[in-house]
C-alpha cells in the first residue's frame, strides 16, 4: 500500500533534539513541572514569537500544552460557552468542528472559493451568539496562505464584530514560492488583544509523537487555560519540554531541509494529479498537502477513497471530513519514490472511471 494519509513529516526528529531528551532522562528531569510549562521554555517561546513573528508576549502570556490539538481544545473550552457560535472556513481541519461541539458550541461554516475571504458571506453568518472565528494559515487541508491584506480584512471584521480570533499557525514554517507567513496578531495591538495563537513543535521540528504545543494570548485567556489545564492534564511531559527547548535554541537547518524536499515533492504531485482524468488540483502555497477536486469523477470523496484503496492500494483522506465532499486530501510528506508509485496507481484508477456528464 502507498499511503498519502498521514499528516506528519516523514523526516526523523533532529538528533540534537533527541539527545536533549536523553539528557533530561539521565539528569532525572522526570518529575512534575509547573502546569503551564517550565519558565525557561516559556521564555524561549517568548523570544521566538518576538524574533520570528514580530509579537511581544511575556512568558506569562504563554502556556505549554500536550500538543497543538490540546492547545486548541483548551482555547475552545475557555472561550466558548454552551450555545455560542464559531465562524469556520470550509475546508477546515477535521477537529475544529468536534472541539466546538465539545465546548457546547456550534460551528457556522463559511464556504471559500476564489474569494478566500468573503466578508459579505461572513456577515451573513454572524449572529448575536457568534463568539469567535478560527483561522488556519497555512491551511490544512488546502495549503492556502492568506495574504497580509486578506488577514487585515479578517482582523477588521473581527474587531468590528467584537469577536475573538483563534489562529492555528502550526504550519507556519512551510510556505513556498517566496511567500511569507504572517500572524494575524502582528497586525496591531488592538487585534493582538483579541487573538489567541495556537502552535506546536509537531510539524516544524518533526516531533508529532512528542506531544508538545503552546498557546499565546492575552493574560486573562492564558490564566484561564492554565486553570483548566491544572485539572485536566497538569504539565506537559517534562522530557518533551527539554526537547522543545533545544528545538528552539539549537540549529534550525532541519527546517530548511524539509522545506526544500516538500517543495520538490509538491510540484511533482500537483503535476501528476493534473495529468489525471477527472482530477483538478490547485497548487498549494503552504503546509504539505494537496486537496484536488474529484467532482468530475462523479464519485463522493468516500466512494473515491474506498475504491482507490481497494483497487489500487493507495490511501487518501476523503474531503467530507474537511467539509468538502468534492475533494480528497493527499500529503506530499512522502518519498519521491512513493509519490511516483502512488501517482501511477491513482492515474490508472482514474482512467477507468467514466467521466461525469456535463
Amino acid at each position: 500500500m502507498v499511503s498519502f494519509g498521514a499528516g506528519e513529516p516523514d523526516f526523523p526528529t533532529p538528533q540534537n533534539i533527541k539527545m536533549a531528551a536523553i539528557k533530561a532522562i539521565n539528569d532525572n528531569f522526570t518529575y512534575y513541572t509547573p502546569t503551564s510549562g517550565v519558565e525557561e521554555l516559556r521564555k524561549a517561546l517568548s523570544d521566538k514569537l518576538r524574533n520570528s513573528n514580530n509579537l511581544a508576549y511575556g512568558p506569562r502570556q504563554i502556556i505549554v500544552s500536550c500538543g497543538g490539538k490540546h492547545s486548541l481544545y483548551n482555547i475552545m473550552q475557555t472561550l466558548l460557552n454552551p450555545g455560542e457560535e464559531a465562524l469556520l472556513y470550509v475546508p477546515y481541519w477535521v477537529s475544529y468542528v468536534e472541539q466546538i461541539k465539545l465546548a457546547g458550541g456550534e460551528a457556522r461554516l463559511i464556504p471559500t472559493g476564489k474569494d478566500r475571504v468573503n466578508l459579505e458571506l461572513m456577515k451573513k453568518h454572524l449572529t448575536k451568539k457568534t463568539k469567535l472565528l478560527i483561522m488556519n494559515s497555512p491551511s490544512n487541508p488546502s495549503g492556502t496562505v492568506l495574504s497580509q491584506s486578506e488577514l487585515k480584512a479578517v482582523a477588521d471584521f473581527a474587531l468590528e464584530s467584537n469577536l475573538w480570533i483563534v489562529t492555528d499557525e502550526v504550519y507556519e514554517a512551510f510556505v513556498y514560492d517566496g511567500l511569507k507567513h504572517t500572524s494575524i496578531a502582528s497586525l496591531g495591538e488592538e487585534v493582538k488583544n483579541r487573538t489567541v495563537i495556537s502552535n506546536s513543535f509537531s510539524k516544524t521540528y518533526s516531533m508529532t509523537g512528542w506531544r508538545i504545543g503552546y498557546t499565546a494570548g492575552p493574560s486573562e485567556v492564558i490564566d484561564a487555560i492554565g486553570r483548566l489545564q491544572d485539572h485536566m492534564t497538569s504539565n506537559p511531559t517534562s522530557i518533551a519540554q527539554m526537547a522543545a527547548l533545544e528545538a528552539l535554541r539549537g540549529p534550525q537547518d532541519s527546517i530548511k531541509t524539509m522545506i526544500t524536499a516538500f517543495d520538490e515533492r509538491r510540484r511533482l504531485m500537483v503535476r501528476r494529479l493534473n495529468e489525471m482524468s477527472g482530477i483538478d488540483c490547485e497548487v498549494p502555497q503552504g503546509a504539505f498537502y494537496t486537496f484536488p477536486s474529484i467532482k468530475s469523477t462523479g464519485l463522493t470523496s468516500m466512494e473515491f477513497a474506498k475504491r482507490l484503496l481497494d483497487e489500487e492500494h493507495v490511501a487518501v483522506i476523503p474531503g467530507i471530513g474537511f467539509g468538502s465532499d468534492g475533494n480528497v486530501r493527499l500529503t506530499y510528506a512522502a518519498s519521491t519514490q512513493d509519490i511516483d508509485k502512488g501517482m501511477a496507481r491513482m492515474e490508472k484508477f482514474c482512467s477507468r472511471l467514466e467521466p461525469k456528464p456535463a
